[in-house]
């Protein structure tokens, strides 16, 4: 039975997928696989979101109920394919803009070419025309406008249909391969590696780091984060006073959402605000520690369980500690007396990751054995720069977050690679713990493309319970798979990804309806359906009204891109659901990369394109048909 009344949710893992846990240590090296933590990385350890693969079948999706006998008190299920509802907030230039863009996407040879075009295009048409032509197709398609007073028109307009923003500030980096790769591994490494070359890394490791496990080594082959990232922009490590750049980007972007709208977002990325070594080391700390407590859970034949339904007898676990020579018998049973950890009985994944914080004394003990079966901090000690530069990154955080609730703006915390995500998401967990105790201002974002999608977030809407404090999440398929997998194949470790679209696809239904549930009991939950998939809507709809969840709630968003999907985003605003653009905005030579993506994504995405073509092709051949053609949005 599941940890929550009324809910059974036993998650069985098979034993291949057991026995591709990564942990390749005896009993005794796995006693000892987590460190001795510097002060501040053990105050993070304490609540960090668990890891626990699981495989689910994929369940055929339900109907949905008809709309012309609806519940009592229900709101309209909105008409996807409704045409005129849908684009009743376009002009007809703006359809005729989309069709042409839509279309231009749809074909493989410009968009393999799009960098030589526009190249091409600079150099024929100058500067001012080639900016114009964009803004009437691409730029105009994607981008809200260059600043903040250059984007308020579209999102007043959008609000008006009752359509909300989520801002991003989408200027990024247009840095070779070659100048991302270097700057990767430069910034990737202790501070003390400096003068040792990227070539000589590739050819052998560096003397301490053989211990680290593969995944969070960085490796040159997959030092440009960018390759097959088609839908979210990345961010290099160059220096600190950059990282400064960029949060100060970040505040203008929360000023332009409060300036803008009553109720809007702002997304970040924890990439941009300090350096990657300390997010690589960091996660790979909590997931080393969780992997310790899932050994520990196939000893007591709990190997199967979600992480959230895992709970360990506290006299065996302390047993097993002490037969693998951590302490003494005794000296355990006092720390868990001492921190009152397990007065239950019983010790689960939340009580043992409190058993690393800093106030603890078992935290100095846990160490791991080096080559030579010396014991050794499992992390590298940091200089006095490096914890600095930690110290500088949570104090950025810590800025953003203020001035978000000040402004009255949510943040977005986006998601990014396995290798950073576990300390990101621990990061995020404790803005939400500080930021969170009144209303839902920080949102994390789960992939749920990956294994532990379901054990991450259960266990995190766990703790809010607990503490007391409001969950916000984003739930989103995911945008490294490709890379993911690329990278667990060629480096040697467990591929983080779910086998199929279908697993997926299964994951997602997973995550949301344990979210709903949770909102339907707890009003302190909140979750965005973040998807282009009308299915995935729709199905998000019919939960609700299963649950007697009403929109004016303001529990549940839905959000889509800017440009993309307006035949869900529209309806849902006009039948009362709360429902976001993710809106980028900057100057146009700036977000050329962001629309890169964006021309390579919807390529990538054939049949929802199509669809929509459809759609405003219809709704164009109505208004021709009707003499509506040059009437106004209405």
């Amino acid at each position: 039975p599941g940890s929550r009344g009324g809910r059974e949710g036993v998650c069985v893992v098979p034993q291949w997928e057991q026995d591709q846990i990564p942990f390749a240590h005896s009993p005794a090296q796995m006693a000892s696989c987590v460190l001795r933590p510097r002060r501040l990385f053990t105050r993070l350890c304490s609540t960090a979101a668990p890891s626990s693969p699981s495989k689910h079948k994929t369940t055929p999706l339900p109907p949905l109920r008809s709309a012309r006998h609806p519940a009592a008190a229900a709101p309209l299920i909105p008409d996807f394919s409704n045409y005129r509802e849908a684009y009743r907030s376009k002009s007809s230039a703006e359809l005729v803009r989309s069709l042409l863009v839509f279309r231009l996407c749809s074909y493989s040879v410009l968009v393999d070419r799009h960098k030589e075009l526009i190249n091409l295009s600079r150099l024929v048409l100058g500067k001012w025309l080639f900016e114009k032509v964009m803004r009437m197709t691409f730029y105009g398609q994607f981008v809200a406008g260059v600043d903040q007073d250059d984007i308020k028109p579209l999102i007043q307009h959008n609000r008006s249909f009752g359509v909300g923003s989520i801002l991003d500030y989408s200027v990024e980096e247009d840095l070779t391969q070659e100048e991302a790769e270097k700057k990767e591994m430069d910034n990737s490494l202790p501070e003390y590696y400096a003068e040792v070359s990227c070539e000589s890394l590739a050819e052998k490791e560096v003397q301490g780091d053989n211990h680290r496990e593969k995944k969070f080594r960085p490796h040159r082959r997959f030092g440009d984060r960018r390759e097959n990232v088609f839908s979210a922009r990345t961010y290099f490590y160059a220096d600190e006073s950059k990282c400064d750049q960029y949060m100060e980007t970040f505040l203008k972007c929360i000023a332009a959402s409060g300036g803008s709208s009553e109720d809007g977002f702002s997304a970040i990325k924890l990439t941009a605000l300090g350096r990657p070594q300390f997010l690589l080391q960091f996660s790979e700390v909590l997931v080393k520690w969780r992997s310790f407590f899932r050994h520990l859970a196939v000893e007591q034949g709990q190997g199967g369980l979600a992480a959230v339904d895992t709970k360990l007898d506290m006299e065996r676990l302390q047993k097993s500690l002490a037969k693998l020579g951590i302490a003494t018998l005794e000296e355990i049973t006092h720390w868990f007396t001492g921190e009152k950890i397990g007065l239950s009985g019983t010790v689960d994944l939340l009580d043992w990751n409190n058993l690393i914080d800093n106030r603890t004394k078992v935290a100095k003990l846990f160490v791991v054995p080096n080559q030579a079966g010396e014991i050794e901090p499992l992390l590298l000690q940091f200089t006095e720069e490096e914890e600095l530069q930690m110290k500088r990154m949570l104090q950025r955080m810590d800025v953003l977050a203020k001035e978000a609730l000040k402004k009255r703006v949510r943040l977005m915390i986006d998601a990014e690679q396995t290798y950073f995500q576990p300390a990101i998401s621990r990061l995020t967990l404790a803005m939400q713990r500080k930021f969170n105790t009144e209303e839902p201002v920080i949102f994390n974002t789960y992939q749920c493309y990956l294994k532990d999608a379901y054990d991450n977030v259960t266990m995190d809407v766990e703790l809010s319970r607990r503490e007391n404090w409001y969950f916000g999440a984003k739930l989103v398929r995911g945008a490294y798979m490709a890379q993911e997998r690329k990278r667990a194949e060629e480096i040697g470790y467990e591929d983080p990804i779910n086998k199929s679209y279908e697993d997926t696809n299964a994951m997602y239904y997973r995550c949301l309806d344990y979210i709903l549930d949770e909102i339907k009991v707890n009003r302190k939950a909140n979750v965005m359906v973040a998807s282009h998939n009308e299915k995935s809507v729709a199905y998000a709809l019919r939960r609700m009204h299963e649950l007697g969840l009403h929109p004016s709630s303001k529990k549940i968003y839905f959000g889509q891109l800017l440009g993309m999907s307006d035949q869900i985003s529209f309806p849902l605003g006009q039948a009362g659901y709360s429902v976001y653009k993710y809106v980028p905005y900057g100057p146009v030579e700036e977000v050329l990369p962001y629309l890169s993506r964006r021309a390579q994504e919807n390529r990538g995405m054939v049949a929802g394109t199509q669809r929509e073509r459809v759609l405003l092709w219809n709704e164009l051949k109505r208004r021709i048909l009707k003499g509506d053609l040059f009437r106004a949005a209405y």
